[in-house]
C-alpha cells in the first residue's frame, strides 16, 4: 500500500513540475529591412530560431522596424509602455530621449573595432542603468553596424576639404564635427540621401561602407575617405516586466543567447566593412556587395589628429553639457569609464 502512495505522490510531482515549465511568448522589433545583411543574414535568423538560440521555451513575433510605421526614435517609448517586449535599437536615434547612449560612439572615440569593443564594455552598465531607471529597460548588449565614413560628389583629398561643402549627418555629435572642419551639416533620413546627392542637395553624405553600397551612392559619387567618425552601434533591449516574468535559470539562458547573437554581429560586421571598402573602389576580392569604381581617398596623418582630438575639442564637451542636464553624473561617470580603458 505505502508503494502504491509513493508512487502517487511521485506521478503528482512530476506532473506538477511539467505543468511549471515555462513557456514564453515575445513581440520583437528589429533593425529596418532598408540597413541590409546585418538585419538579414544575422539578425532575423536568431529571432526566428529563438527557441533553439537561447535554449528557452518560447515563441517570438519578429517584425523589422520599417514595415511597421513606427519611427526609430520613439523605440525607447514603446519598450517602456510595453509594445514590444524585445527592440533592435537603433542608439543615435533613441539618443534624443536618453543622451546618456551617445557616449558609447562619439565622434572620433572609436576609429577601429578594437578600440570600439572596449570603450562600450566600459560605459555600458551606466547606459543599462540609465535605461532601467527611465524606460523600464534592461540593455542585453551593443554592437556595430561599423566605421561611418565620407562618400563626396566632388573631389576631395582630406576632411579640410568639406570647407564650404554641404554633408548629410545622422546626428548631432556628427554634426558638431562636420561644423568644425568648415562643413555644413544637413541631417537627411536614410532612404533620401541617394537622391539628395544626386540632385545636388548635399556634396557628401556619411555611412558604412556596405549600408551606401547597397543603397547605390557610389552611383551619384565619386570619392570614398574611408577614415571613421563613429562605429554607428545598435543595441537590444529587453522590456523589464518581460525580463522579470523569466526564471532566473531562463534569464542566464537569454543573457547566453545574446551575448552570442551580439558577438557573432560584431564579427560580421568587420568583415562586411573589410569587403565592401574593396568592392566600392572595384578591388578584389569582393563578395558581399556591387563592386563600383570609387576613388579611394588616402587618410593622411592630419586627418588622423583631426579625429583623434575631435573628442576632446568638440564630441565630449558638446554631448557632456546635454547629457549632465538629464543624468547629472553623466560625464562623470564617462571620463571614469573611459579612464580605466586608457589605463589597460
Amino acid at each position: 500500500m505505502k508503494s502504491l502512495i509513493t508512487l502517487a505522490v511521485s506521478a503528482t510531482i512530476a506532473t506538477a513540475t511539467v505543468a511549471s515549465a515555462e513557456s514564453y511568448a515575445f513581440k520583437a522589433l528589429g533593425q529596418p529591412v532598408a540597413t541590409g545583411l546585418i538585419q538579414k543574414n544575422v539578425e532575423q535568423p536568431f529571432f526566428e530560431n529563438f527557441a533553439e538560440k537561447t535554449g528557452i521555451d518560447a515563441t517570438v513575433d519578429y517584425k523589422p522596424l520599417d514595415v511597421t510605421g513606427i519611427k526609430d526614435t520613439e523605440q525607447l517609448r514603446i519598450l517602456k509602455a510595453g509594445l514590444f517586449d524585445i527592440v533592435s535599437l537603433r542608439m543615435s536615434q533613441v539618443s534624443r530621449d536618453e543622451p546618456t547612449i551617445l557616449g558609447l560612439d562619439l565622434v572620433g572615440l572609436n576609429p577601429d573595432y578594437d578600440t570600439g569593443r572596449k570603450t562600450i564594455a566600459a560605459f555600458a552598465d551606466k547606459v543599462d542603468a540609465q535605461l532601467q531607471a527611465k524606460f523600464n529597460t534592461k540593455l542585453l548588449g551593443v554592437w556595430p553596424f561599423g566605421p561611418q565614413v565620407l562618400f563626396c560628389e566632388p573631389e576631395i583629398a582630406q576632411l579640410s576639404d568639406l570647407q564650404g561643402k554641404k554633408v548629410r549627418v545622422y546626428d548631432q555629435n556628427l554634426a558638431n564635427f562636420v561644423s568644425s572642419v568648415g562643413g555644413t551639416p544637413v541631417p537627411i533620413g536614410f532612404p533620401d540621401v541617394h537622391q539628395s546627392l544626386a540632385r545636388g542637395v548635399v556634396d557628401c553624405a556619411i555611412t558604412g561602407p556596405s549600408s551606401a553600397n547597397s543603397a547605390g551612392w557610389p552611383e551619384v559619387t565619386n570619392y570614398m575617405l574611408p577614415v571613421a567618425f563613429q562605429l554607428a552601434v545598435n543595441g537590444y533591449g529587453i522590456n523589464l516586466d518581460a525580463w522579470n516574468k523569466l526564471s532566473a535559470e531562463d534569464q542566464v539562458k537569454l543573457e547566453a543567447g545574446f551575448d552570442q547573437l551580439v558577438e557573432d554581429i560584431w564579427t560580421y560586421s568587420e568583415e562586411l566593412f573589410d569587403d565592401a571598402v574593396r568592392c566600392n573602389v572595384g578591388q578584389d576580392p569582393c563578395e558581399t556587395v556591387k563592386k563600383y569604381d570609387l576613388k579611394l581617398v588616402p587618410i593622411t596623418d592630419a586627418d588622423k589628429a583631426i579625429i583623434e582630438s575631435a573628442v576632446n575639442e568638440i564630441s565630449f564637451p558638446t554631448w557632456a553639457e546635454v547629457c549632465d542636464k538629464q543624468n547629472p553624473t553623466c560625464s562623470e561617470d564617462w571620463k571614469a569609464a573611459m579612464g580605466a580603458v586608457m589605463t589597460q
